[in-house]
């Protein structure tokens, strides 16, 4: 396998355990809640507080890592969630989780934009769709593990001991990180072949330009697509990805055994869905297809399967599972492309910056929509129109994105020469 596949590998395998450290607390809440009660207005709260701190860091990370680096701010970011998902085993309080929360998510928050400038250094253009989907599969990963874990955890031990395994598996990475990955310049495995190809790329699609300040960049209509688009699409993610449980808990009657028998098959979709949304853009640039083509058939694809989410209370619960599947399986299909877009519409320079500004909108978009379903379900208006709104998301991202961006192309240098005007 060439160094540049490994890479991703290492890289997804700390996105997964990202996401099993987010999702220990809605698995596990059943468990928690015999210690610590928390209502739904409550549980939304719990998540607005990581997806804050999530968002502002996933903004000021994509700086962090322009300026420490790939190396070395995977490192620091890592260590530093991992300490704060273990601080939820010590929780005596909603409060104290809440804290718990704010600290993990401004962890958290660096992870998306460091894996993008790492695919930015060491992929070429044809192939980071690839690479991006499979980072994001451990998305996947983590939430496939999550589950049935936990749920095995729970039935021998105190559910504090999930948050202790889960930052003790981020602990362990950082040796491999730190052991493994070096830029291609630096990479002492790397053959010559494949550091002249790295370099070769880093050179074609670099900018002598002076860094564009972080607010300047929402003078390129592109930013605002982007921005936008993430911020209805996630908002629907999010909701997925921390309300799956808590559905299941309260509108199906699992308990935390069969919550763990069943929610790990939609993140299976997901994992599927990141795999194959990279594969078939990349599949049409191979075949000739313009950037701008290739990425725009498979976002529309993925568009187009998510409002059938709409139909989930409506059918019995196979079936529920099956759409929450497509669901799943849907967006990972769409975020694969949307994270892999600023780098196709942005100089290396700023490609980490974009990045994080992209995620934050995401974050946002999903404290809004996770307040609003909270405030829903506690004032009696039920999971339909919950669901109704969450499918409409997707499709108005993408039409927002085509509206904004007509052509996916780079911004061209006197675009640049404007903006810092």
């Amino acid at each position: 396998m060439k160094m540049r596949w490994r890479i991703a590998l290492l890289i997804s395998v700390a996105i997964a355990i990202s996401y099993l450290d987010r999702q220990t607390l809605p698995v596990a809440i059943k468990a928690i809640e015999r210690d610590i009660p928390v209502s739904n207005q409550q549980f939304s709260l719990l998540q607005t507080a990581f997806l804050i701190t999530y968002g502002l860091m996933y903004a000021g990370g994509g700086r962090l890592m322009d300026f420490l680096g790939t190396r070395r701010g995977f490192f620091v970011i890592m260590v530093f969630w991992s300490l704060a998902c273990a601080g939820h085993a010590l929780a005596a309080s909603f409060g104290m989780l809440a804290v718990c929360r704010l600290l993990l998510g401004a962890g958290e928050g660096g992870g998306f934009p460091a894996a993008t400038r790492a695919v930015a250094e060491w992929f070429p253009v044809r192939e980071r769709s690839t690479a991006m989907g499979i980072i994001n599969a451990g998305t996947a990963a983590g939430m496939i593990i999550a589950p049935p874990l936990i749920a095995f955890v729970i039935s021998f031990v105190s559910w504090r001991w999930i948050f202790v395994l889960a930052a003790a598996a981020g602990l362990l990475w950082t040796f491999w990180w730190r052991r493994k990955y070096f830029p291609p310049e630096q990479h002492a495995s790397l053959t010559d072949t494949e550091r002249r190809q790295a370099l070769a790329e880093n050179t074609s699609t670099a900018t002598e330009e002076t860094p564009i300040p972080w607010l300047q960049l929402f003078r390129f209509r592109e930013t605002w697509g982007v921005v936008l688009a993430k911020f209805l699409t996630d908002a629907g993610w999010y909701f997925y990805l921390f309300w799956l449980p808590k559905y299941l808990y309260d509108a199906r009657g699992f308990d935390v055994k069969a919550v763990g028998t069943f929610a790990w098959i939609p993140p299976v979709a997901a994992g599927i869905g990141c795999l194959c949304g990279g594969a078939a853009s990349s599949w049409l640039l191979h075949r000739g297809s313009s950037v701008n083509r290739a990425r725009k058939i498979v976002l529309g694809m993925s568009a187009f399967m998510m409002p059938f989410v709409l139909f989930v209370p409506a059918v019995p619960v196979t079936w529920a599972i099956a759409l929450f599947s497509l669901a799943y399986f849907g967006h990972q299909w769409w975020s694969t492309l949307v994270m892999i877009l600023p780098t196709d519409l942005f100089p290396k320079n700023v490609v980490g910056a974009v990045a994080g500004l992209v995620g934050c909108a995401g974050a946002f978009g999903g404290v809004v929509f996770g307040q609003f379903v909270g405030y829903l379900l506690d004032h009696g208006f039920g999971w339909g129109v919950v669901f109704a709104v969450a499918g409409s998301f997707h499709v108005l991202g993408f039409i927002v994105l085509c509206l904004a961006i007509p052509t996916i192309r780079p911004v061209v240098k006197p675009q640049l020469e404007l903006a810092l005007a």
